[in-house]
C-alpha cells in the first residue's frame, strides 16, 4: 500500500499502560504521542475500558492521530451495535479511527465472557456479513471507515483480504510479516505489533519478555502460529525459550530494537506498533516513546 494511502503511518504504538491510567492521564499521554509523530495509537480490549469507549476518550484528547482497536472483541457486542460504534466515532472524528476485530480466545470469551467459542473463521466470516447488512439510521461517516482483523494463520488473513482493508497480526515477526503479505496481496494494510524491551542485559530483557508472553503462551491461537513459524513445544516452556523470547520481542539497545521494526517494513509491513514493555507494566513508558520516536520518526 503506498505512503500516501497509508491511514496511520508507518509507525504507531500499541499500549495497554492507558488503560491504567485515570482518563484525564491517559488523554495526555495520547497527546503526547500525537506531539511525538506516531502515527496511531493501538490498544486491545479484555478487562480494562470497553473499547468504544477508550477510543472516544483518546479521540476527544487528540487532534490528528489515528486511534486504533487491537483488537475489539466480536463477542462483546453483536454486530449491529459493532457497526453502529463503528459509524458513530468515524463520523465524529473523520478518518481518525481504526476498527480492528477478533475473535479473541476461548478463556477470554468462554470463561470471563460466559459465550460459547465458536470456529474463528467461519465465525468471523458471518460477523462481517452481519455487520455489513446492519442498518444505521443515523448521520454517516463523510469517508468509509477502515477495519482489519487480527489475524494470524492462512485462513483468517485470507478473510482479511478478502473481506476488509487489511490486517493487525499480534505477537510475530518478520518472517510472519513477510508471509502475511503474500496472502494479502499489495493492496491491503499489514500492520503487524511488535513488542520491544530497550535493556541490553539479556537476563533482565528476557525476564522482562516473559513476563508479557508467558500468558500468550496458554492461548492456543498463539502457540499454534508459533508453531507454524518453526518453534516447538519445548518452546513454550518456562514462559518461553530463549529462542522463542529473541523472536517474538525485540530488545537491545536502540539500534538493534529499530533493525526488527525495520525488517518489518522490509518484510512488506505498511505500519508497525510498537509496544514497549518494561518491568512495571503499569508505568507509562514514556522515555522509551520519546527515544523511538527519535529513531524512527524523525
Amino acid at each position: 500500500m503506498g505512503e500516501t494511502s497509508n491511514p496511520v503511518g508507518k509507525i504507531g504504538v500499541w499500549t495497554f499502560q492507558l488503560q491504567q491510567q485515570p482518563a484525564a492521564e491517559a488523554k495526555e499521554a495520547a497527546r503526547q504521542l500525537e506531539e511525538l509523530g506516531y502515527g496511531a495509537i493501538w490498544f486491545g480490549e479484555a478487562v480494562g475500558r470497553e473499547a468504544f469507549t477508550q477510543a472516544g476518550l483518546l479521540l476527544a484528547g487528540t487532534r490528528r492521530i489515528t486511534i486504533a482497536t487491537g483488537i475489539a472483541n466480536i463477542y462483546a457486542r453483536d454486530p449491529v451495535t459493532m457497526n453502529a460504534a463503528q459509524q458513530t466515532l468515524a463520523e465524529a472524528y473523520p478518518g481518525r479511527f481504526l476498527l480492528g476485530l477478533g475473535v479473541s480466545h476461548i478463556p477470554l470469551v468462554e470463561q470471563l465472557r460466559g459465550h460459547r467459542y465458536e470456529k474463528p473463521v467461519a465465525t468471523m466470516r458471518a460477523y462481517l456479513d452481519a455487520m455489513d447488512k446492519a442498518p444505521y439510521q443515523s448521520v454517516p461517516p463523510p469517508v468509509k471507515p477502515l477495519r482489519v482483523l487480527a489475524a494470524l494463520g492462512p485462513k483468517m488473513l485470507e478473510l482479511s483480504a478478502q473481506r476488509t482493508d487489511g490486517a493487525h497480526p499480534y505477537n510475530t515477526n518478520p518472517e510472519h510479516t513477510a508471509q502475511a503479505r503474500k496472502i494479502l496481496g499489495p493492496d491491503r494494510l499489514l500492520c503487524p505489533e511488535q513488542g520491544v524491551v530497550l535493556e541490553t542485559n539479556p537476563e533482565k530483557a528476557r525476564e522482562i519478555g516473559r513476563a508479557f508472553l508467558g500468558f500468550y503462551l496458554s492461548l492456543p491461537n498463539y502457540t499454534n502460529n508459533f508453531l507454524r513459524l518453526g518453534f516447538d513445544e519445548t518452546d513454550f516452556k518456562n514462559g518461553g525459550s530463549d529462542r522463542l523470547i529473541d523472536a517474538i520481542i525485540a530488545w537491545g539497545d536502540l539500534s538493534k530494537v529499530c533493525e526488527r521494526i525495520k525488517a518489518h517494513h522490509a518484510a512488506g509491513a505498511d505500519h508497525v506498533c510498537i509496544q514497549v514493555l518494561t518491568a512495571d507494566p503499569k508505568v507509562l513508558p514514556i522515555r522509551e516513546w520519546r527515544e523511538l520516536a527519535g529513531a524512527l520518526l524523525h
